[in-house]
């Protein structure tokens, strides 16, 4: 049986006043809500492509700003996704002084409408602040498929601000939101303080709010909000001696009146003001299939035993897919292409009799390298394609909470395994994913744990070295790799926590979203962005080190042709470190050197053993491989790959993240350790089954 939803009462219209808004004023919309709510979603739906992303002043929070369509001189600012505005987070402090100091026109508060009355604890303390806002009720149409239905016009009544039904994904009314905003900034409505709390707390709330009444007026600040923000033991405007001990006292009268502590009396005042408001608002039809079948299935995959299995099992199959399975298909095939289309243009070359350097430089140099690393662009395909089914599905949000208790451990919490999880893809995004933890201790201890996981620039580097030579176990090696690096970053983490980063980590609070079936749109976009970052890499970083090597290895340090690679400038520096890399197993100037590009970009490994084998079809760098590698020396190679220094760009994206150029090179060169004796283990211990 189906079930309509229903909101009852009309809708929110704005008073009908065209009044233009004078030329020259320009006008500020901020966004604010928590994470998860929808709200980037509708600041790209209010600004498309007319945005640019920076970071706030003296912080590495992101700040994201664009113009309004159709409405010149309109400024969207999406502000950080935050729980609260209680100063516990870089994100929470950015967002508060942003509302208090650059006082935007209007407030678009976005509200989960799915969790309303959580969403909700924001919005008070943004009616607390006294910011014109207006509540955008966000996911209005999921809110149906759960069988439930919410009258609008009676919760904003009792909230005292309009609010809005909206759906960002759909456009549902988005252009009523805007109207809305637009009203309330014309007649520059600000919100009244909240009156909540009753007894001993209220009075106490109205005596501190004598007490800082005349600086209240001088600063503009809403005397009730910083009453409040006393009472939470932040005093926004400096109070002098006597006045902290007549507040002092005052709270301390209240805690010993009601036993009870004054933070869990502020945000108790704010829930129950919450509760009131939301009475009678949601009414629920019937319990949503939905929501029936995500708790019968989390029942199984967050399963407190066999829910990391579960994840381990899941992944080994998305490796055999890609691996050994269609992508092993698909990538040959591609491959086939990439080298007949360098073959063609090598035939057409001699045809036309081309300059020989030229004709080195751009086959060997040029086309032999990129073209090693864009022979996987369908397994890089394939992969990023069935994990965002994975994350689209809602089931890596589930991942983080069944991980939870293993980070809890080595000193994190279950929050650290989104940037973590981001690791797998890129580290650059995965280190910038880390400004939403709630301490420095926390975003400190995941900026250097995310190098030591897998990233998808690697799999090439893995794809190959298992062609050549654990064929017959491809998705078990491969899964080693990836459990291996994540087993030495935990252990890695373990070693901060007990000897350089103490305390207790945050606790974990994150919102599952209910299981559905993916969105085409959104997966293939996520796909796109992942190859033509991979491609964009290929043609760009890859290119330029591919010519770089091949220039190196073609002259030595006279600057004179060799035709010997071993005698060129590239083999000299490499022999310089070798002696270095024997005890892995590795002692050729060839696989050394390889490392060293990897700098640039870890794609830049294979691009150089291609070019320097000058084997540039990968079924014909597969063949060499073994001339230089023996098999447990290249399980040696591919743990030091695996661990060792990310990329340039990792490196630069950490040294912003962490404000040290000293702690930055310290953690490098703590990677590289740890990789050599991780190399150094495998090497020896492989000695007994290979």
């Amino acid at each position: 049986m189906r079930f309509a939803f229903l909101i009852l009462g009309p809708r929110f219209e704005p008073e009908r006043d065209r009044a233009a808004i004078p030329d020259g004023t320009p006008l500020v919309f901020a966004l604010a809500g928590n994470q998860n709510c929808g709200k980037t979603t509708l600041f790209n739906r209010f600004t498309g492509s007319r945005q640019h992303v920076g970071n706030f002043p003296g912080v590495t929070v992101e700040k994201k700003e664009g113009e309004l369509r159709n409405k010149e001189g309109v400024v969207v600012v999406d502000l950080p996704g935050i729980y609260s505005l209680s100063p516990y987070s870089a994100e929470e402090v950015v967002a508060r002084d942003f509302l208090m100091k650059d006082k935007p026109d209007v407030v678009i508060d976005v509200v989960d409408a799915t969790n309303l009355q959580r969403n909700l604890y924001l919005t008070v303390q943004l009616m607390e602040i006294g910011v014109p806002t207006v509540v955008a009720l966000n996911m209005i149409d999921e809110v149906k498929r759960q069988g439930k239905r919410i009258d609008v016009p009676l919760l904003s009544k009792r909230m005292g601000l309009p609010v809005v039904a909206i759906s960002a994904a759909s456009g549902q009314g988005c252009e009523e939101l805007i109207e809305c905003a637009m009203e309330r900034t014309r007649k520059k409505i600000a919100l009244p303080c909240p009156e909540m709390g009753s007894g001993v707390w209220r009075r106490s709330l109205e005596e501190i709010q004598q007490i800082v009444q005349q600086k209240c007026r001088k600063t503009g600040i809403n005397p009730r909000f910083f009453a409040i923000r006393c009472i939470e033991g932040e005093a926004i405007v400096p109070l002098s001696v006597e006045e902290k001990m007549r507040i002092e006292r005052i709270l301390k009268r209240a805690e010993q009146a009601l036993h009870t502590d004054r933070d869990a009396a502020v945000a108790d005042m704010r829930y129950n003001f919450i509760e009131q408001a939301c009475c009678d608002v949601v009414t629920e039809e019937k319990k949503g299939k939905k929501q029936e079948r995500t708790l019968r299935v989390d029942a199984v995959l967050t399963h407190k035993i066999f829910g990391i299995p579960i994840f381990l099992a899941i992944l080994l199959f998305v490796f055999y897919l890609t691996f050994a399975g269609p992508g092993k298909w698909l990538s040959d095939g591609f491959s086939a292409c990439v080298n007949a289309a360098i073959r063609g243009l090598d035939v057409f070359l001699n045809r036309c009799c081309v300059n020989p350097a030229i004709h080195a430089l751009l086959i060997e140099g040029m086309c032999r390298g990129v073209g090693a690393v864009l022979s996987f662009l369908p397994t890089i395909v394939l992969l990023f394609f069935l994990l965002s089914i994975l994350e689209d599905s809602g089931y890596l949000a589930r991942v983080a909470f069944v991980m939870d208790k293993l980070l809890q451990k080595i000193g994190l919490s279950g929050r650290s395994c989104v940037p973590l999880l981001l690791g797998f893809g890129c580290s650059v995004p995965a280190i910038l994913a880390t400004r939403t933890l709630a301490t420095q201790r926390d975003r400190r201890m995941t900026i250097l744990l995310i190098p030591f996981l897998s990233c998808s620039a690697k799999l090439p580097i893995y794809a190959t070295f298992i062609a050549a030579f654990f064929p017959q176990n491809a998705p078990l090696v491969l899964l080693a790799m990836y459990v291996g690096g994540a087993a030495v970053g935990v252990l890695y983490s373990w070693v901060l926590k007990k000897f350089v980063f103490s305390g207790e980590s945050t606790p974990f609070v994150m919102e599952l979203p209910d299981y559905r079936l993916p969105g085409a749109q959104t997966v293939l976009l996520h796909v796109w962005e992942k190859a033509r970052d991979f491609i964009s890499k290929a043609f760009s970083v890859i290119f330029l080190s591919s010519i770089l090597i091949w220039g190196l290895q073609s002259f030595d340090v006279r600057g004179l042709l060799v035709s010997d690679p071993s005698q060129s400038l590239l083999a000299q520096i490499g022999k310089s470190i070798t002696p270095v890399f024997v005890p892995l197993g590795f002692g050729d100037w060839i696989p050394v050197t390889s490392l060293l590009t990897g700098l640039s970009a870890k794609e830049a490994v294979l691009s150089t053993l291609a070019v320097l084998t000058g084997m540039g079809e990968s079924s014909a760098l597969q063949a060499m491989l073994p001339m230089i590698f023996a098999p447990r020396s290249a399980l040696s190679f591919l743990t030091f790959t695996l661990l060792y220094t990310p990329c340039f760009a990792a490196v630069a994206a950490a040294r912003r993240e962490l404000g040290s150029v000293k702690g930055t090179l310290a953690a490098v060169t703590a990677q590289c350790v740890v990789a050599w004796l991780a190399a150094f283990a495998v090497y020896h211990i492989s000695m007994l089954f290979l």
